[in-house]
């Protein structure tokens, strides 16, 4: 494998771009199977995770109000099983996946920047699965405002398909907004921003949070949009506290070679 890898670099040990193509088609390809054996999987486990997304409906029909979910027509009920098989198959596939990113990207960066990357890795998919748990928690609370808007007498009708689009995105969305801090972080590591720009932005930032809290909640439930955004808040000034710490090891860094460099220059003049 090695050999064929270099044997696809020119001379000056880059690849060119069909090299690259062909890299990026065999990477795909392993992900893409990943997936799909991922599927089989997922097909089993659909059962027990569509009766874990639906409970709050479930819990809310033992409050005594009349709730249903309907499948609208004849392929409704297999589609939302391959909705959510696929939707566990891509969660139980990403190692594969994401290393295959990895593994198509490594070979540009260096050395620091691969271990900048594993550990952003390492971080983030746990802050990923927190946030999707995060959003969870707070589903229940919306589900019971939503249904509130309607009458008491009438029944709580829901589409299975429109119900698992809005708890899966809502669950990736909050994810992903669990993971936004660590970005900052890893962009304060490589350089592209200091730790005194993401702290001096932190009203902007709350602001931002809040809407995002505002979109992924309903605007009237303020205890979940609360238990929402605090956590991503306390992460942000978590963010920027490591950011500035990084930031003053680098600079001290940076000085005490500046200092080094000019004592050795100073004794290269040095007559004596």
């Amino acid at each position: 494998m090695a050999t064929q890898a270099r044997k696809r670099r020119n001379s000056d040990g880059r690849m060119s771009l069909g090299a690259h193509l062909v890299e990026l088609r065999k990477r795909l390809f392993i992900a893409a199977a990943a997936i799909v054996v991922a599927l089989v999987a997922g097909w089993f486990l659909s059962g027990f995770v569509w009766d874990v997304l639906r409970q709050p409906i479930l819990d809310l029909e033992a409050t005594g109000r009349e709730t249903t979910i309907a499948y609208g027509d004849v392929t409704s009920g297999f589609d939302t099983k391959v909705q959510i098989s696929l939707f566990i198959a891509v969660l139980l596939a990403s190692p594969v996946w994401l290393y295959q990113i990895w593994a198509f990207l490594a070979p540009g960066l260096t050395r620091r920047e691969k271990l900048y990357g594993v550990a952003f890795l390492g971080a983030a998919v746990p802050l990923f699965l927190g946030g999707a748990y995060a959003g969870w928690s707070v589903l229940p609370n919306i589900v019971r405002l939503m249904a509130s808007f309607q009458p008491a007498e009438d029944a709580f009708f829901l589409t299975a398909r429109s119900y698992l689009d809005f708890s899966i995105k809502m669950l990736l969305a909050v994810g992903v907004g669990f993971v936004m801090p660590v970005l900052l972080v890893m962009l304060n590591f490589i350089g592209v921003l200091r730790g005194t720009s993401i702290l001096k932005s932190w009203r902007m930032a709350i602001l931002i949070i809040i809407l995002f809290a505002g979109i992924a909640t309903p605007a009237a439930d303020l205890m979940s949009m609360f238990l929402l955004a605090a956590p991503i808040v306390v992460l942000y000034f978590g963010a920027a506290g490591i950011a500035i710490w990084h930031d003053r090891r680098v600079d001290k860094r940076r000085a005490a070679e500046v200092a080094e460099y000019d004592l050795a220059a100073s004794d290269s003049e040095d007559p004596a």
